[in-house]
C-alpha cells in the first residue's frame, strides 16, 4: 500500500505525481491508496489534485504548510504522521517559482535568496526530520522512501541566470539526497529524479528560442511532459523497489550533445 506525502502537490510536477501514485498503485492491493496532498497558498489546485487521487479510488488529505515556516513543518509532518499512521514514502516538489508570476521581475539576488532558502536550506531540515521518523519506524516491510527533485544540468552547469540559480540549487539537493541515502542505508531509500526540459507553465508560454532549444536538446526530440517525470518518480517510490537507493534518475529524453546553439 501507498501511503505517501507529496510536497507542492497543487499544480505542475508535484500535481501529476500525486495522481500517477494513484492511478499507479491503485490496482494492486485492497488498501487504498492514501496521499497527503502539500500546498503552500494554492488550495483550489490542491483540492483539484486530491480530487483526481479520490476519482482514482483513492484517499487523499490536503495539508498547507510554508517550508520556510518551521512551526508549520512540525505541523505538517505531526498530522501526515498521524494521518497515514507511517508514511512509506516522501517526494519533495515544493519550491519556490522565479519563473513565473510576480517572482519573474524579481532581481537575480531576490530570486536566489529565496530558492536558497526555501529549496535549499528548508527542504534539507524538514527532510532530516522525514528520516529521522521513519528511521524510527517498525521494521517490518519494504524500506521506506524518500525522493528529491534535482535538474539534469546542475552537475555540468548551464550559461545564464537561469543556469547561476538552478545549477548551485540543484546540485545542493542532490548532494544532500546523496548523502542522506548513505546515512539511511539500507532502512530508508533514498533517490533524486532530475528532469530535463519539462513543459510546465513556464515553458507553455516561453519564447521560440527556448521551445526550439528544449526539442533540440532532447535525443526524443520534444519537451518532456509532468507526466513523463511523474512515471519515473512513481518507479522510485515503489515499495517493491527495494534494490535502488543513492541514484539519480535523469528523465530529459537523452541529452542530445550535438545541439547547436
Amino acid at each position: 500500500m501507498i501511503r505517501a506525502v507529496v510536497t507542492g502537490a497543487s499544480s505542475g510536477i508535484g500535481q501529476a505525481a500525486a495522481i500517477a501514485l494513484a492511478k499507479t498503485y491503485r490496482h494492486r492491493n485492497q488498501a487504498p491508496v492514501k496521499i497527503v496532498v502539500h500546498y503552500r497558498n494554492n488550495e483550489s489546485g490542491a483540492e483539484q489534485t486530491a480530487d483526481q487521487i479520490r476519482q482514482q479510488g483513492g484517499q487523499a488529505l490536503t495539508l498547507s504548510a510554508d517550508l520556510n515556516d518551521a512551526a508549520a513543518c512540525d505541523t505538517l509532518l505531526d498530522q501526515s504522521w498521524q494521518w497515514l499512521s507511517v508514511p512509506n514514502t516522501w517526494i519533495n516538489f515544493a519550491g519556490v517559482d522565479v519563473l513565473t508570476g510576480e517572482a519573474k521581475s524579481w532581481s537575480f539576488e531576490r530570486k536566489l535568496k529565496q530558492l536558497m532558502e526555501v529549496d535549499v536550506l528548508a527542504t534539507i531540515k524538514l527532510n532530516r526530520e522525514v528520516a529521522n521518523r521513519m528511521l524510527a519506524g517498525p521494521e517490518s516491510g519494504p524500506p521506506p522512501s524518500i525522493t528529491f527533485v534535482g535538474w539534469d544540468q546542475a552537475p555540468l552547469g548551464m550559461e545564464g541566470e537561469a543556469g547561476q540559480m538552478f545549477g548551485p540549487v540543484k546540485a545542493a539537493v542532490m548532494a544532500f539526497a546523496n548523502s542522506l541515502a548513505q546515512q539511511c542505508a539500507p532502512k530508508v531509500r533514498v533517490n533524486t529524479v532530475a528532469p530535463g526540459w519539462i513543459q510546465t507553465s513556464w515553458g507553455q508560454t516561453t519564447d521560440s528560442y527556448w521551445n526550439d532549444r528544449a526539442q533540440q536538446q532532447s535525443l526524443m526530440n520534444r519537451w518532456g511532459k509532468p507526466a513523463d517525470v511523474a512515471r519515473a518518480v512513481c518507479w522510485l517510490s515503489d515499495p517493491e523497489n527495494t534494490f535502488c537507493t543513492g541514484q539519480t534518475l535523469e528523465v530529459n529524453g537523452g541529452w542530445n550533445r550535438q545541439f547547436d546553439r
